[in-house]
């Protein structure tokens, strides 16, 4: 299923998209040296039943998960890149932290993910990675705009990450977004400029370049629903949702707290 949001709609995927970004920029500021993942994810929960919002990832019960996924938001340390099902774990000094969070919000959903490192050692190959996927992010919402193919925003990102010398998965990638969480058009990131769905105003997308350091072959966990990098290097995932708009894109998932 592919939608394309009316006006009105666009205006509650705004909110949703900033109730996101809000609540992923007060869990980055909570987050230090000694923080449990658990703590975060109870934090989380708080924040969406507050805002009169509904996880989009509680009763998520997909094929490739181990369903219902149970917890308000995925928690990914290290070499954890996507679905990280919270845990009693704390967070050391120097710890690579990915925060993916999804809520619907009016009926309508917004997605994001942040990765960044817990405490004072900030080791420069983290750093390198981390920055390699915020950049493929922008790339991917500079070449979307009215009119473009998926497969241009594909090119967009792959062509970052490749450049900066990581391995692509293209199993798991950006996506349609909308009334529901997971829609049509797969966004891979990775792919050939110039095919795939055309682009039209009013269609959402989240857009989620993610590398891991030296593969791109992903393990589960015995959890069921964590996925980490089959050699056990460091991981980095970044997100925005957008609206195609006649100007081109629309980061909704911007944060409108104070620094």
């Amino acid at each position: 299923m592919i939608e394309i949001l009316s006006a009105s709609e666009l205006t509650r995927a705004r909110a949703a998209g900033a109730l996101v970004a809000n609540i992923l920029h007060t869990l980055k500021s909570r987050c230090t040296i000694g923080t449990n993942l658990l703590d975060i994810d109870a934090w989380a929960k708080d924040m969406i039943l507050e805002a009169g919002a509904v996880s989009c990832y509680v009763d998520y019960a997909p094929s490739f998960g181990r369903g219902p996924f149970g917890h308000y938001i995925c928690t990914g340390v290290n070499d954890a890149v996507l679905h990280g099902l919270p845990r009693d774990y704390a967070l050391a000094d120097g710890d690579l932290l990915t925060l993916d969070l999804a809520v619907s919000l009016e009926g309508i959903a917004a997605d994001s993910a942040i990765s960044f490192i817990v405490g004072d050692t900030k080791p420069a190959e983290s750093v390198a990675m981390i920055e390699a996927t915020e950049r493929a992010l922008r790339a991917g919402i500079a070449a979307a705009r009215p009119g473009a193919r998926i497969g241009d925003l594909s090119y967009a990102i792959g062509t970052v990450l490749s450049e900066a010398g990581y391995p692509v998965n293209t199993e798991f990638g950006g996506h349609g977004i909308g009334s529901t969480m997971h829609q049509e058009p797969h966004v891979a990131n990775m792919g050939r400029p110039g095919r795939g769905y055309k682009l039209r105003p009013g269609l959402l997308l989240a857009l989620e370049p993610w590398v891991m350091a030296d593969t791109a072959q992903l393990v589960t966990d015995p959890d069921g629903w964590t996925l980490r990098s089959v050699t056990g290097s460091r991981t980095a995932h970044s997100e925005h949702t957008i609206a195609i708009t006649q100007d081109g894109a629309e980061i909704l998932t911007l944060p409108t707290l104070g620094s």
